[in-house]
């Protein structure tokens, strides 16, 4: 006597789970990355580092910040020192982490910047006085925090804010001189 297995899609279903899971996964390889600590190649200015990502150079812009130009002397020079103290005091180790934009226009990566002990660095920067806020919708998942690390640097007139700050916004000086 022939045995009779019952008529199950058993194996389109199991490829169908395969797949499924295989999408999320995929999904998430952003999230996943974002938790592995790279290493800091250079930091250029006060708001756009060089990483090691993949074996590869990628150059970062510090989302919902912008920092003195280099040439707006003192601020531009000391926001960039400001900032690798703030990287390196992690030895060169961050976290990225993405918002709606993954890349500028230039091609850039669109970051906050956290260390691994979770610092947010692109709010330390606005904190401690090297930094405004720039605020380029989509990318405002922190944007109150942001403005808060703001307000309490122009409270307490730390660096940029200071009697001696900055005379000019970045975003002017720039269009200034190009």
């Amino acid at each position: 006597m022939q045995k009779r297995y019952p008529q199950t899609s058993a194996v389109p279903a199991i490829l169908f789970a395969l797949l499924f899971h295989a999408l999320l996964s995929s999904g998430n390889a952003i999230a996943s990355n974002e938790q592995r600590p790279v290493k800091v190649g250079r930091v250029h200015d006060g708001d756009t580092i060089t990483v090691i990502l993949n074996r590869k150079r990628e150059r970062v812009r510090l989302i919902g910040i912008d920092a003195p130009e280099i040439r707006q002397r003192p601020w531009g020079i000391l926001a960039q020192k400001h900032l690798e103290k703030l990287l390196y005091a992690s030895n060169g180790k961050i976290v990225l982490e993405y918002d709606v934009e993954k890349r500028d226009k230039y091609g850039r990566l669109l970051c906050y910047i956290f260390t691994p002990d979770e610092k947010m660095i692109n709010i330390q920067m606005i904190k401690d006085g090297y930094a405004m806020l720039l605020t380029i919708p989509p990318n405002v998942k922190y944007v109150d925090e942001l403005k808060a690390a703001q307000t309490e640097a122009r409270q307490f007139k730390r660096g940029i804010w200071g009697s001696k700050g900055l005379k000019e916004n970045p975003g002017d000086y720039r269009k200034r001189h190009r």
